[in-house]
């Protein structure tokens, strides 16, 4: 028998990837993904396409979504947190991701004030029309700055303008950490901090975090190094949190090459994560004194 494996965490074009949800399960197809996961920012709406791809590519699909919380540290801009298995159909929580996408247009004119003022003139209808219809952010500006000629590559876009203390940042809409465990374990799902290289490297914090109902750690990344994903198995153990992984593909943006299934993250990793989502649902159901 054959290797299974996974990609937990990919980007669509609902937010800032250059695939669709067909075009993710194609890639994910030709590599030999056994499942994959869309965790789109602040949007599920890839979720339908990608089962419906899936049920006719032999792609396991689990259902996710991306949310930003606040930092736990001064070091950090944000945290991210990947939702898995969540019942993405429930209308409050689309309600809420609703207006967190309000939030980013907002943002997103914000941005282009900023901009504005340095001299770089962007028309914000092109900026909509590159996001479509998924959630605008910081990747469909810099792609927009790029196609004008500002910047040479999106890479430059950032960090010249776009990211953390450049002249045209502006700061998202983000939860309280709390807040976003607190609503992924309402919806059913098991919460997993996502690359914690970025936010939340630290075994403090995800020590707090495990005791605001963290459920999981991104260990297997692409830009883990082989020591990163040995420190982040061994805060896991420590917690008792799972590890779980995924490329973070967006496509052909700011990746050079299409990273759907780089990781090479065994089925099994999935397989555990499902066994701990039954024992955590039982577990749930038996303390609000169901049967």
């Amino acid at each position: 028998m054959k290797n299974l494996y996974v990609d937990l965490h990919i980007h669509s074009t609902f937010s800032d990837g250059a695939f669709t949800p067909e075009e993710i399960v194609k890639h994910a197809s030709k590599a030999g993904l056994a499942a994959i996961s869309i965790t789109d920012h602040d949007n599920t709406d890839a979720t339908p396409s990608a089962i419906k791809a899936g049920k006719k590519l032999g792609v396991e699909i689990v259902p996710g979504v991306e949310l930003s919380v606040e930092p736990e540290s001064p070091r950090d801009e944000e945290i991210h947190i990947l939702g898995y298995y969540i019942d993405w159909q429930d209308e409050n929580f689309q309600e809420k991701l609703r207006h967190f996408r309000e939030a980013r247009r907002k943002r997103a004119y914000k941005i282009l004030e900023k901009l504005d003022r340095l001299g770089v003139k962007i028309d914000p209808q092109q900026l909509f029309e590159f996001a479509g219809k998924g959630s605008v952010g910081r990747m469909h500006v810099a792609k927009v700055l790029k196609e004008e000629g500002f910047v040479n590559y999106l890479q430059e876009a950032f960090d010249r303008y776009l990211a953390y203390g450049k002249p045209a940042y502006v700061p998202k809409l983000r939860l309280p950490s709390q807040e976003a465990l607190d609503l992924i374990s309402r919806l059913g799902g098991i919460s997993v901090i996502a690359h914690p290289i970025y936010g939340g490297n630290s075994k403090e914090i995800i020590q707090k975090l495990k005791g605001f109902g963290l459920d999981g750690i991104e260990g297997y990344y692409t830009k883990h190094s082989s020591e990163d994903v040995k420190r982040f198995r061994s805060w896991a153990k420590a917690f008792g949190l799972l590890i779980t992984g995924g490329s973070d593909c967006h496509g052909e943006i700011l990746d050079e090459e299409i990273l759907i299934g780089n990781q090479k993250i065994p089925y099994d990793v999935l397989s555990q994560l499902k066994e701990y989502r039954k024992t955590k649902l039982g577990k749930c159901l038996t303390e609000e004194g169901h049967t």
